[in-house]
């Protein structure tokens, strides 16, 4: 494919498949959609477009929450352009009329348009199943099936779980015993004759939908055009390939994140670690295959958090929250470290088991000492006669809390107790005994308000100890893969590496260069009073630098609902904003002027001006610049997800207009044009 160089400065939009609306798809953007997006996008300047990922997630409306990391997802198929489809016209057109926006900020209906469609794919494969069946064994199906064979595992696992009424395969009850199967049981399901017609429905689905995104990409190409797709790091538990190739995962644990600011108990994924060790045996084939199969479509791609090749927070199955998580890999505090730092055996046990006072449970049940004292012999043994309690043995989790049966005051209680220890278990030694890690807010634990100011000092000399060690792991492990990966195809890799960075991340992502993600409003001098923004001259050439991302609100939201008017005047000393521009934008002193296409124009002009080879801002700011033409859309509607919340609105933006609309729009292109003409080529070629 051609396409535009990446050693060019390129100027682009951030935009899902799912928002790309135009006049002839049925209700939400579909990969036929890239093609009068790529017209749009050529006038307007836009050398490249990053897509979120486009995997099957079923059910889910997440892209990040894949059932497979090959097969793409049939929500994004058009319809129209299925050759057997000819003879559905009018039930195609009926589904596009029912999913026609009613006003400029309506979400897409996920999963109705999802049923939708899969209810007349099925109808067509129907009237047409005995030609795609000689088709799967001698034509172009067949062919295609040969070059890909991981639609095997898929079109099997996705036939059960239809059986099933989509439940996680831990939940099969139809076809029970393929919850854990063999390859050659997967394999004598695909074979057989019975099974057959249901699985090549799943095969030619997907063979349309590789044809119909590579033919947008092509176009993309043809026209001056890059793409960049984006491969998250993690699987859903219910995905094939946890399903059908467990060794490459940990069933035990979960990933997630330390507590921070915004989540105070950390957060869990839900989603199974990989077993490093196991896929290096194999020479990371697995993700090898994974990229490889993403070089078909994309010039470059996005490694959703990168910070997981070097560490992954892990949290034990069974835990709901991030507390007692630790990092993968980690540097073990052992027996004998704590022995050396001056600890006797019970003051460990103090600081790795919570110790639970009676009053605790009494307290959550009015005062009642006999109701408290039976309530905890379900949950704890005490110690002696004292008023002390440790967690039972069988008690290994937050689940196990739960499965007692307590009063929901005092279950509350006592899994708060449970996650209050210094010392995390992180398993044993060749010899059999527990090894530790320090628990992340050990700080803040009953056991360190209790530790003289000399326990203190010797116990943190001991974690900053470990902590330099870990660094050193994670550095080996992360280049290790990292190196293994990026050589592996002819795509540039770009890191997502928002968080707390290993110490060794800048000097990794420059060796491989792997760009870095630069967000312009995070992008602080955090150590100086006031924080001031990062010059924009200063921002290093190796990165993409970014307006906002899928997580976070929208430049315009931004501006209206979070930016101060101090911040405000540092940001316009990072863009180098002149004067003249300045007092014609805020005419007030002393007051946050409203969000305008004019003020929207005049960041957006200071912007594109970035060092980074790539300035890539998410659709949704570059359309500030008709702001007038989309007034009774609210910014909060222009977002595409608020993290840890669950809703219909997320994953489900469009655009306020079809695509046809913008491209027409004269004075849109216009302005985007000047915009983009703006951009500064970079020093030296990547």
């Amino acid at each position: 494919m051609k396409c535009s160089p990446l050693n060019q400065a390129l100027c682009g939009a951030a935009i899902p498949v799912s928002a790309l609306y135009s006049q002839k798809s049925c209700g939400v953007g579909e990969f036929s959609d890239l093609i009068p997006f790529a017209d749009f996008c050529k006038k307007a300047g836009l050398r490249i477009i990053q897509l979120l990922p486009v995997n099957d997630t079923g059910t889910d409306s997440s892209p990040y929450n894949a059932l497979s990391a090959f097969a793409l997802h049939p929500l994004y198929i058009c319809l129209d352009d299925i050759p057997e489809a000819h003879t559905f016209k009018a039930e195609i057109k009926k589904i596009r009329t029912a999913f026609i926006p009613n006003t400029p900020a309506e979400r897409f209906r996920y999963r109705d348009i999802l049923h939708e469609k899969n209810v007349l794919l099925h109808a067509v494969f129907n009237k047409a199943e005995s030609q795609i069946i000689a088709d799967s064994q001698t034509g172009e199906l067949a062919e295609w099936i040969k070059a890909n064979p991981w639609i095997i595992e898929y079109a099997v696992f996705k036939n059960i779980k239809r059986q099933n009424y989509h439940a996680s395969w831990k939940d099969w009850k139809e076809c029970a015993d393929m919850r854990s199967p063999s390859t050659a049981k997967i394999t004598a399901a695909w074979n057989d004759s019975v099974l057959k017609r249901e699985h090549l429905f799943y095969a030619w689905v997907q063979m349309h939908l590789h044809k119909q995104l590579l033919k947008a990409i092509a176009y993309c190409a043809d026209n001056g055009i890059s793409v960049k797709g984006d491969i998250p790091i993690l699987m859903n538990e219910d995905s094939v390939e946890v399903w059908a190739h467990p060794e490459y995962f940990r069933g035990d644990l979960r990933a997630g994140s330390p507590p921070d600011g915004d989540n105070p108990t950390g957060q869990n994924w839900g989603f199974p670690i990989y077993n490093w060790v196991n896929l290096k045996v194999t020479g990371y084939r697995w993700w090898k295959e994974r990229l490889a199969h993403a070089s078909q479509y994309y010039h470059a791609y996005r490694l959703d958090h990168i910070l997981g090749f070097f560490r992954i927070w892990a949290i034990p199955e069974g835990e709901t929250t991030g507390l007692l998580g630790k990092p993968i890999p980690y540097a073990e505090i052992t027996m004998k470290d704590l022995r050396k730092a001056g600890f006797s055996q019970e003051r460990i046990r103090w600081m790795a088991e919570p110790h639970i006072n009676t009053d605790i449970v009494q307290t959550a049940v009015n005062g009642d000492y006999l109701y408290a004292h039976g309530l905890l012999h379900k949950v704890a043994d005490r110690i002696g006669t004292e008023e002390l309690w440790l967690f039972k043995d069988e008690i290994q989790s937050e689940v196990d809390i739960r499965r007692c049966g307590l009063p929901p005051e005092v279950e509350t209680a006592l899994r708060q107790k449970w996650t209050d220890r210094m010392l995390v278990k992180a398993g044993k030694d060749l010899r059999g005994t527990v090894v530790y890690t320090a628990a992340y807010l050990y700080r803040n634990t009953t056991a360190w308000g209790t530790l003289s100011e000399d326990e203190q000092r010797r116990f943190s000399l001991l974690v900053e100890e470990k902590e330099t060690e870990q660094n050193k792991l994670w550095a080996v492990q992360a280049e290790d893969i990292l190196s293994e990966l990026c050589a592996s195809v002819d795509m540039q890799p770009c890191a997502e590496d928002l968080g707390a960075k290993p110490a060794a991340l800048p000097e990794i992502l420059g060796k491989l260069h792997i760009l870095s993600l630069r967000v312009f409003r995070w992008e602080r001098e955090w150590e100086k009073d006031g924080a001031p923004f990062i010059p924009l001259c200063d921002y290093p050439q190796e990165a993409v630098a970014v307006t906002s991302v899928h997580d976070s609100s929208t430049l315009r939201e931004w501006w209206e609902e979070e930016l101060s008017y101090a911040d405000m005047l540092s940001f316009f000393n990072a863009l180098r904003i002149d004067g003249n521009i300045r007092r014609a934008l805020c005419p007030i002193d002393g007051k946050k002027p409203p969000y305008t296409a004019d003020l929207a124009a005049a960041l957006l002009s200071a912007l594109v001006k970035v060092p980074s080879v790539f300035a890539i801002f998410p659709i949704q700011d570059w359309l500030g610049l008709m702001i007038d033409e989309i007034h009774t859309v609210k910014p909060q509607d222009e977002r595409i997800n608020i993290p840890g919340t669950v809703s219909d609105s997320n994953w489900t933006y469009r655009l306020s207009f079809p695509i046809e609309t913008l491209s027409k729009d004269k004075e849109l292109i216009k302005r985007l044009r000047s915009i983009t003409a703006l951009r500064n080529p970079p020093k030296k070629n990547l």
